[in-house]
């Protein structure tokens, strides 16, 4: 029999891969602390995280509502997810990009997305309607998994131009049991690219319990095969994320590879707007996480260090139903574009075969506008 020896004496880059026992945790459910503020993290930034959270909420409430009205063919619900998106996607530097998957509203608004280029997808409008070079973010991606390939090629040409740029992405639990994930983690590592990996762990891909994705004994543990480091945090911890994924981004751009990280957190409505939850899941585990909420446990803490009190909050409420208006005037009744739009989007110069069918296209629609007109 022949011996086989393992590739590495030591972990790459003498690191240590495996991520820690239980999740890191800074801010308990009941808003004290469990570990320190990240220092670079002032009072006004503690108030920015709350209100990107609210907004996020508040928003992403009137999409739903959008949904049942008719105004959106699908929606996936954001509700406990907050500080799962919020804190990675403020960790980012101006520099950094951002590639999302679809149910990432909290992280866009971050970046500064209008929350209806969000919901203009999700109405089949447009894919998008946002410009990914001024925001830094990528197009929302509905195939699972795709946009990790998206970020970590982006990531390996970044290092290639020798630029500053780290880039985060975000995935769920569900994707990790997909091709694409093993090879956007497999090139990540071997290449170096400066990206970082934010699995969202609601625990449900779709309808699928984690239990019966993995036998792993967390998501982050997923990198030691790949020669990742893993990193394990409490989801609903804003602070925890944020320190985690600041940390991740700084060894993206010092050129010391791609990082894991799993943000353990709970989606509190079902996959999405098509979907019942109650098939699945129990009403008590539900309850269990409410007591986790986001939210709630950055509200105490600002209110215990008198950051926060019942005006501030009125005045953030009044600031996230402001956006969440903005978003149903914007998207209610919007119209389609103009069908040939679609070929100004395919390439930077149309082949020739490309222009007929332009030609065709609009030839087609003109006809139909006469016959429409003469009936």
């Amino acid at each position: 029999m022949v011996s086989r020896q393992p590739r590495y004496d030591s972990p790459p880059h003498g690191l240590d891969l495996l991520p820690t026992a239980d999740p890191l945790q800074l801010l308990a459910p009941d808003g004290t602390l469990s570990g320190p503020v990240p220092a670079d993290l002032k009072d006004d930034d503690l108030l920015a995280l709350y209100r990107s959270m609210v907004t996020t909420r508040r928003v992403d409430r009137e999409a739903v509502n959008l949904q049942r009205q008719g105004q959106l063919g699908a929606y996936p619900p954001n509700l406990g997810q907050e500080a799962a998106q919020v804190g990675p996607a403020y960790a980012l530097a101006e520099q950094d990009w951002l590639f999302p998957a679809y149910r990432e509203l909290g992280a866009m608004l971050v970046r500064g997305v209008p929350a209806s280029a969000v919901a203009h997808l999700f109405r089949g409008t447009w894919h998008s309607a946002h410009d990914p070079a001024e925001h830094r973010v990528g197009l929302l991606c509905l195939p699972i998994a795709t946009q990790t390939l998206h970020a970590t090629g982006y990531a390996m040409g970044a290092a290639l131009d020798n630029a500053p740029t780290a880039v985060l992405t975000y995935l769920g639990d569900g994707a990790t049991s997909e091709g694409d994930a093993h090879e956007a983690f497999n090139f990540a590592s071997v290449f170096d690219a400066p990206i970082v990996f934010v699995i969202q762990n609601n625990q449900f891909a779709i309808s699928v319990p984690l239990r019966r994705q993995t036998r792993a004994h967390s998501l982050a543990h997923r990198g030691v095969g790949y020669g990742i480091p893993g990193v394990l945090v409490d989801g609903n911890d804003v602070l925890a994320c944020y320190a985690a994924t600041s940390r991740a981004l700084a060894r993206a751009r010092a050129g010391d590879g791609p990082t894991i990280i799993e943000a353990v957190t709970y989606r509190m409505d079902g996959h999405s707007t098509a979907d019942d939850p109650t098939r699945y899941r129990t009403a008590g585990s539900v309850e269990a996480w409410r007591g986790r909420d986001p939210i709630e446990r950055l509200s105490r803490l600002l209110r215990a260090r008198g950051l926060l009190d019942d005006a501030v909050a009125a005045q953030i409420d009044d600031a996230a139903a402001g956006a969440a208006q903005a978003l149903r005037d914007d998207i209610w009744d919007a119209a389609a574009p103009a069908p040939e739009e679609m070929f100004d989007h395919v390439s930077g110069t149309l082949t020739p075969a490309q222009r007929r069918q332009r030609e065709q296209l609009r030839a087609e629609l003109a006809a139909g506008s006469d016959a429409a007109a003469g009936a």
